[in-house]
C-alpha cells in the first residue's frame, strides 16, 4: 500500500497543483474522522510518513494551558510527566491502535471524507491563487451573456463575473470572444471561487499601459494619477524617474503606436497623457490640455485653484459638459474655476460697483439713488386715478338735464289753445 499510497499522492500533486505536505494533512484528516466515527471516540489521532506511506494510529491528548475537555487535551505538567519534552500544542500519544482493524463501513466513511477533503484542498488553492492576482490583468473567454452579467471562463472550471456597472458603454460582447479584465475582488461560494472583474476600474487602464509600454512596466516611467470617465475620456498622468527621458513620448510611442493599441482595447476611449510636475499651478495647467492656460492661482488653504483661459479657449477647457474641467480636478485632486481672460480683466473695476449695492459696509449711498425713485411710483398713483376723471360718467348723469322734456310739456297748452280757438 505504502508504495502505490506515495504514486498517487505525486500524481494528484502533478495533476492538480496542490502541494504534496496538503495533500498528506487531507488524507490524514480524513482518516481520522473516519476513525472516529467508527469508534465513537475524539482522541484518535491518525500520522502518515511521506517517505514511506506508513499510517499510524494512536491514542493522544493536546498539551494546553488548561484543559477544556479532559477527554482530549491534557496539561502541560501532566504531560511532562510521560514526555518531558511535550510543549504546549503538541499531541503526545498515549497508545497506539491497531490500523488494520478498519473494516468496510469504515474504508467507505474514509473513501468519501478524504474525497471532500481534497476538494476541499482544491478549491482553497484555487482560492489562493486567484486571490493573489487581485489587482492585475486576467484573461477569460465569454461564455455566456446574462441580464446582469457577462460570465467570463477563466480555466479550471472557474468563472469571473463582469457586472454590467464594471462595463463600458462603448463594448459589446458575443459568446467565445476572449476578454481582458481588471481583478477586483475574489470571493469563495459553494461552487468555488467567484472572481469579480472590471473594465471600467482606473486599475484597468493601469495595467493595459504596463503590457504597451516597457518603461512603465520597468519602473522609469510612473504613472502618477489616472482620472477616467470609461468609454469616454481618460487623462494619466506620467513621470520620468530616469534623466533625458521624456515620459509622455514614451508612453505614447512613435506616431502613438502605444497608446493607440490601448485605446483599440477600449474601444476607441480617449486617453490624454500629460507630464506630472511638482508645482501644482503647472500641474493644473498641464491637465486641463489640450486647453491654453495663461495663468494659474493657487489657494492652499481652500485647495482651489483659479485657471485664466483666453476667452477662445473657454469652451475647451471647460469641455461638453465640463467634462474636461472635471477630469482635471479628479486628476489633481483640486477644485478648479476656469474663468476667460476678458472676464479676469473685467471684474477689477465691476467688483466695487457690484459690492457696493450688494455689500452692508456702504449701503448709505445706495440708499439716496431709490429715494428719487420713489416719488415716480406715487406720481403713476396719480396717474392710475386719473381713471376717476374718466369716472365722471356722473356728467353723463346730467342728461337728466335732457329731462327738461316738461319744457316739451308746454307744447300741450298750445295745443289746448288751439282747441279753445
Amino acid at each position: 500500500m505504502s508504495r502505490d499510497f506515495v504514486g498517487a499522492l505525486l500524481q494528484l500533486n502533478a495533476e492538480k497543483q496542490v502541494p504534496q505536505q496538503a495533500l498528506l494533512r487531507a488524507v490524514e484528516e480524513g482518516i481520522q474522522a473516519a476513525y472516529r466515527r467508527v469508534a465513537g471516540e475524539e482522541d484518535i489521532f491518525v500520522q502518515i510518513e511521506p517517505g514511506s506511506g506508513e499510517i499510524r494510529v494512536y491514542r493522544g491528548r493536546e498539551v494546553v494551558p488548561e484543559v477544556e475537555d479532559p477527554a482530549v487535551q491534557v496539561t502541560l505538567e501532566e504531560a511532562r510527566a510521560t514526555h518531558p519534552e511535550a510543549e504546549i500544542g503538541q499531541v503526545i500519544e498515549l497508545e497506539q491502535l491497531d490500523a488494520e482493524h478498519f473494516g468496510r463501513i469504515g474504508a467507505q466513511t474514509a473513501k468519501q471524507i478524504i474525497l471532500q477533503r481534497m476538494r476541499e484542498v482544491e478549491r482553497d488553492q484555487r482560492f489562493d491563487q486567484l486571490s493573489a492576482r487581485e489587482g492585475e490583468l486576467l484573461t477569460g473567454t465569454v461564455s455566456r451573456v446574462e441580464p446582469r452579467a457577462i460570465i467570463l471562463d477563466v480555466g479550471k472550471g472557474d468563472e469571473a463575473v463582469l457586472q454590467t456597472s464594471e462595463q463600458s458603454p462603448l463594448e459589446h460582447y458575443r459568446i467565445g470572444q476572449p476578454v481582458k479584465a481588471f481583478v477586483l475582488e475574489v470571493r469563495r461560494s459553494a461552487r468555488g471561487p467567484q472572481v469579480m472583474v472590471s473594465r471600467t476600474h482606473k486599475g484597468f487602464l493601469r495595467r493595459l499601459f504596463e503590457l504597451e509600454v516597457p518603461e512603465i512596466h520597468a519602473g522609469t516611467v510612473e504613472i502618477k494619477a489616472i482620472a477616467r470617465e470609461a468609454g469616454s475620456r481618460s487623462k494619466v498622468a506620467v513621470a520620468s524617474r530616469q534623466d533625458g527621458l521624456d515620459p509622455v513620448g514614451a508612453t505614447v510611442g512613435q506616431r502613438g503606436a502605444r497608446v493607440q493599441a490601448v485605446v483599440a482595447e477600449l474601444a476607441g476611449e480617449k486617453i490624454d497623457v500629460i507630464p506630472w510636475s511638482e508645482d501644482a499651478s503647472v500641474f493644473v495647467a498641464n491637465a486641463l490640455s489640450p486647453a491654453q492656460v495663461l495663468g494659474v492661482s493657487i489657494d492652499e488653504e481652500h485647495r482651489t485653484a483659479t485657471v485664466t483661459v483666453p476667452e477662445r479657449m473657454l469652451s475647451l477647457a471647460i469641455g461638453r459638459d465640463g467634462q474636461n474641467a472635471r477630469l482635471a480636478a479628479r486628476l489633481t485632486g483640486w477644485r478648479i474655476d476656469i474663468r476667460s481672460d476678458v472676464a479676469a480683466a473685467e471684474p477689477q473695476p465691476a467688483p466695487d460697483a457690484a459690492e457696493a449695492p450688494a455689500g452692508t459696509a456702504d449701503p448709505a449711498p445706495v440708499e439716496p439713488q431709490p429715494a428719487p425713485e420713489a416719488p415716480e411710483t406715487p406720481a403713476s398713483e396719480p396717474e392710475a386715478a386719473p381713471e376717476p376723471e374718466a369716472a365722471p360718467e356722473p356728467e353723463a348723469a346730467p342728461e337728466p338735464e335732457a329731462a327738461p322734456e316738461p319744457e316739451a310739456a308746454p307744447e300741450p297748452e298750445a295745443a289746448s289753445e288751439e282747441v279753445s280757438s
